[in-house]
């Protein structure tokens, strides 16, 4: 999402993702670029292209030279050439892949005259970048203030500071002209910096800003669409959507650009339709195009002339067949000879073995042990006199177990000697003296 805390610490690491803003992700870096051409080496007698794309505020870029052969790598802080002073950003591209972002940009400006890259920076520029990046928020809602009160019809949407905080860039959305000459003195004589300001689309505002699409993903805008077309009704019709401008409007106000994404393959599919302007004759009326599923290959159609008009849907087949016959000068007798008929799905039965997964198997019998413990106390609490002959039952049957044990002692007796003997028998093997004439068995 482009989070503006990135960088705030004093080595430049970002405060969030700690990846040292070097991430493919889009977390730190906005129209990030994977490097496809990173462990391609470079051929032989021929050097390694000087230029870098630098990255900075919600997405902005913009290529500089570096002319005195710095050790630059992606994620890296640079300080750059500005006007005036200098700015800060971060490195989002190096290496022979930057000449074909230039070529794709349509940037035909020399090497030379792009601007260049001063020197990695220092503690004091980090300090200087920070505070100006602090400053953008309450900045921005004072300006707001000031054209409330001037009654200029615009909406600011974002500001962004230079890295030396000698500049700062209004980003502004307006339906027409608007004369802002009175806002610039007003804003110069209270900011006390040069104001720049610039105008943009609602596309690239809500690129700027970012968010989330209806569809639960991040906007195309804010991470990886530049080419801005126009979109039209067109194109809904065409994938036969309905016309509902809140559901086909995007964060922008304006037609979601993603309408553009399967416009050639729904026209491509089309081609393979009868034409939807023209009815089917019958004897009894006319049947006229209502919708088409293109995935299905289905039409519909709806019977006018009869008392209860029907809706019918036939396959992209029946439909050409019809046609012909129309243009042979027969009509339709009876259309529902030519519906298609849904095949019904025959739904897998399933069996359930030993009621294995019923959530409420256990119940019962966690009812009835219930059920036995309750009545177990219930009878003993109701029959008191049951209980004391069951007690004088119990006692010579104590007294008959008590006897048999001395019996059962004298059998164990008997059996240790015997253990005793075995166990010695294995104790007695062959020990080597050490020397001082004792084994280990009597040492022990």
């Amino acid at each position: 999402m482009g989070c503006s805390s990135c960088s705030n610490n004093s080595s430049g690491v970002p405060n969030g993702c700690k990846s040292n803003g070097s991430c493919g992700n889009g977390g730190c870096d906005k129209m990030s670029v994977f490097d496809w051409l990173a462990d391609v080496q470079v051929p032989t007698g021929r050097s390694e292209f000087d230029v870098v794309e630098v990255s900075f505020k919600n997405g902005r870029k913009g290529f500089y030279r570096n002319e005195k052969n710095l050790q630059i790598f992606k994620g890296d802080t640079i300080v750059v050439d500005a006007s005036p002073g200098h700015d800060v950003g971060v490195v989002s591209l190096t290496g022979e892949l930057v000449r074909h972002q230039m070529n794709r940009k349509n940037i035909r400006v020399a090497p030379h005259e792009l601007r260049k890259i001063y020197r990695k920076p220092t503690e004091q520029d980090f300090e200087k970048w920070k505070a100006a990046r602090d400053k953008e928020y309450e900045t921005m809602h004072e300006a707001r203030e000031l054209i409330v009160k001037l009654n200029l019809n615009m909406k600011l949407g974002d500001v962004e500071y230079q890295g030396d905080g000698n500049k700062a860039t209004f980003y502004y959305t307006a339906d027409q002209r608007v004369d802002f000459r009175e806002l610039i003195k007003v804003m110069a004589e209270q900011f006390k910096i040069k104001i720049e300001m610039r105008q943009i689309g609602s596309r690239q505002e809500a690129g700027r800003l970012g968010g989330i699409g209806s569809c639960g993903r991040e906007l195309c805008c804010a991470t990886w669409l530049t080419d801005f077309r126009s979109v039209s009704t067109g194109a809904a019709r065409y994938q036969q959507l309905s016309l509902n401008p809140q559901k086909l409007a995007g964060q922008c106000g304006k037609l979601k650009c993603c309408l553009n994404y399967e416009l050639d393959q729904y026209a491509e599919a089309l081609k393979q339709f009868p034409d939807t302007r023209k009815s089917l004759e019958m004897a009894n009326g006319t049947a006229v195009h209502i919708k088409t599923d293109v995935f299905k290959r289905l039409m519909w159609y709806l019977v006018r002339g009869e008392k209860n008009s029907s809706i019918v849907c036939l396959s992209v087949d029946k439909v050409f067949e019809l046609l012909e016959m129309n243009k042979k000068g027969t009509k339709i007798q009876n259309i529902s000879d030519f519906v298609q008929r849904e095949e019904e799905k025959v739904e897998i039965e399933y069996s359930n073995v030993d009621e294995q997964d019923d959530l409420t198997r256990f119940d019962q019998s966690f009812k009835k042990k219930k059920n036995n413990r309750n009545n177990k106390s219930k009878n003993k609490n109701n029959n008191p006199q049951q209980n004391q002959t069951n007690q004088q039952n119990q006692q010579p049957q104590n007294k008959q177990q008590g006897e048999n044990k001395p019996a059962v002692a004298n059998a164990n007796a008997e059996t240790k000697p015997n253990n005793k003997k075995r166990n010695n028998k294995r104790r007695k093997k062959p020990n080597s003296n050490d020397g001082s004439g004792s084994t280990p068995n009597e040492t022990k």
